[in-house]
């Protein structure tokens, strides 16, 4: 089967969260069979900082940034039995939503994919001419990057006529152990986009920490952090790309993952950030989130912090065996119950019960 997938970029994560979940489940769904085509903007200078190449698995469309390219892509969503609309493309995202809606097939599966739903749902609430109010009623399947039954609820209450989540996983042929790296020694590090929902949270849950832990050394990873106030044992790295993000992970004591607030707020929304550093076998520190029981095991898998002065106590006494051991649990528990391998098979048993069941309808 055929999957034209509208997103923001596959090649390239600068400020775009969502690549490591594409790669890992785009790239299991092609060793499932698909034959996938991912259709990304040339904007916010994201090919000028490429990770990876064009992968074997999926051929990768990029177009200009203009209105002309976009309407030239869409029309394309007919060559696809499978067409998926992810949210925060970046350019143009309800134009080319009614684009590819239009120009799908009749007997194609519709799909709005949302890697930000909390965000996303909070936009639909404060603004009822949205345009995905319209188009929910066009849509077949709403999947979403996270957010448990609160955002299933809202989807449904909304107009979708089924929602979904699939949760972020581990692709461990991409994040696994490896050797350590002097470039990235500390106690703590932390890796993310300077972001206006997420900024205050890392205040409170690094840098506090940071100046109450003057004897250890800390490292902040991401863009956008160049003007920002730090403490002095705190050391700013730059975008780190995904080819360092395992040494990045296995080289400190500890790495630390911050929610953005919507995300925080709603819960059930791991980030890559969780997945990644646990399939290093990274000792993973995070803020307190509704549902992380689900995915990893508090002090034992993981260890959760309700603010920066537990951060600061968990670094006061983490040992570098005891950060060891919970890593090791932390590889072992993603390795069982959460790979993209795992979230593939279910996505290939919802789109086919999708198709199968508007094959039987059109036969009726």
């Amino acid at each position: 089967m055929k999957i034209a997938f509208y997103g923001s970029s596959l090649l390239s994560s600068y400020w775009n969260g969502a690549a490591t979940y594409y790669r890992g489940l785009l790239k299991a769904l092609a060793k499932r069979g698909y034959d996938i085509v991912f259709y990304e903007p040339d904007a916010f200078d994201r090919q000028k900082h490429r990770d990876i190449e064009a992968p074997d698995w999926c051929t990768v469309v990029v177009y200009e940034a203009t209105a002309h390219s976009l309407m030239q892509v869409a029309a394309l969503a007919a060559q696809a039995d499978i067409v998926v609309k992810a949210s925060g493309v970046g350019f143009e995202d309800d134009a080319l939503l009614r684009a590819v809606l239009d120009h799908a097939r009749p007997d194609a599966l519709t799909v709005f994919w949302d890697v930000d739903a909390p965000a996303t749902l909070n936009e639909l609430r404060n603004n009822p001419d949205h345009p995905l109010h319209q188009a929910l009623t066009r849509i077949d399947l709403v999947l979403t990057y996270g957010g448990g039954d609160p955002v299933v609820w809202e989807y449904r209450a909304m107009g979708a006529a089924e929602c979904i989540p699939v949760y972020n996983a581990l692709d461990p042929e991409t994040h696994h152990p490896v050797a350590g790296d002097p470039r990235f020694a500390c106690d703590l590090a932390f890796l993310g986009n300077r972001l206006p929902d997420r900024e205050a949270r890392v205040e409170a849950f690094f840098l506090e920490p940071a100046q109450a832990l003057d004897g250890q050394r800390f490292l902040l990873g991401g863009s956008g952090w160049g003007d920002k106030p730090l403490p002095s044992n705190v050391s700013w790295l730059g975008h780190v790309g995904t080819r360092d993000h395992n040494v990045f992970n296995v080289t400190p004591k500890a790495v630390l993952n911050i929610s953005r607030d919507s995300m925080a707020a709603n819960g059930f929304s791991p980030a890559t950030r969780v997945f990644e550093a646990a399939g290093a076998g990274a000792c993973l520190v995070t803020d307190a989130w509704l549902g992380v029981e689900v995915f990893l095991k508090p002090g034992e898998e993981i260890l959760v912090a309700r603010d920066g002065a537990d951060v600061a106590e968990i670094m006061r006494t983490l040992s570098p065996s005891k950060a060891r051991a919970i890593g090791a649990a932390a590889l072992s528990r993603v390795l069982a119950d959460h790979t993209y391998t795992l979230r593939a098979e279910l996505v290939d048993t919802i789109f086919k019960r999708h198709l199968e069941s508007e094959t039987a309808e059109a036969a009726e």
